[in-house]
């Protein structure tokens, strides 16, 4: 294990702590903010998640931008390579996928131009820490190589940290959208 393994681990872990008490008290409405931002984008393919164990739920903004345009769902391949994301409607049939995530039960598989980018930690310079299987960052390398591609981390006020332990290979973020807010970031 080397020293940023090890510092990534505790700062996963730290904010996994303060991510669990945001999820704790939250209150009704959380993704009204997404909701605004993704208003802006009307028609957009895009690609949200099904949220797993603390994580800020995005379903209800994805559930209204799908009545204007494609909204997808992040499915894993296989360990190191890049996500696929297949088409999601609202009270759609789903199945288990890997992490215990559901993804729809039939693959329609597309390429969105905005991603909602579930995270454990985020810092005020658009760093991203993700859960350490690269899955984001490799799709959004391979995404952003092809067209301009809107990554906006969706996260609780809480899962803020004040610097984050970030590699070459980490992409970042255009923007955060929080409960409360919406932080935008200079390309």
């Amino acid at each position: 294990m080397t020293d940023l393994t090890e510092i990534k681990a505790a700062a996963r872990k730290e904010a996994f702590a303060r991510r669990k008490a945001a999820f704790d008290a939250r209150l009704p409405g959380a993704a009204g903010r997404l909701s605004e931002v993704l208003a802006g984008h009307r028609g957009v393919p895009l690609s949200g998640y099904m949220p797993i164990r603390t994580e800020i739920d995005p379903l209800p903004a994805m559930a209204e931008a799908s009545a204007y345009g494609p909204v997808g769902v992040p499915v894993i391949q296989a360990a190191g390579q890049p996500l696929k994301f297949s088409r999601w409607i609202p009270e759609g049939t789903l199945k288990d996928g890997p992490f215990g995530a559901k993804v729809p039960e039939v693959d329609d598989y597309f390429e969105p131009e905005i991603l909602i980018v579930p995270l454990v930690a985020f810092d005020a310079q658009g760093g991203r820490l993700g859960y350490g299987g690269g899955f984001y960052d490799r799709t959004l390398e391979g995404l952003r190589a092809k067209r301009p591609t809107l990554a906006i981390g969706f996260a609780f006020d809480a899962q803020q940290a004040d610097r984050l332990p970030l590699e070459s290979t980490d992409q970042p973020l255009d923007m955060v959208v929080t409960e409360s807010r919406v932080l935008t970031f200079p390309s």
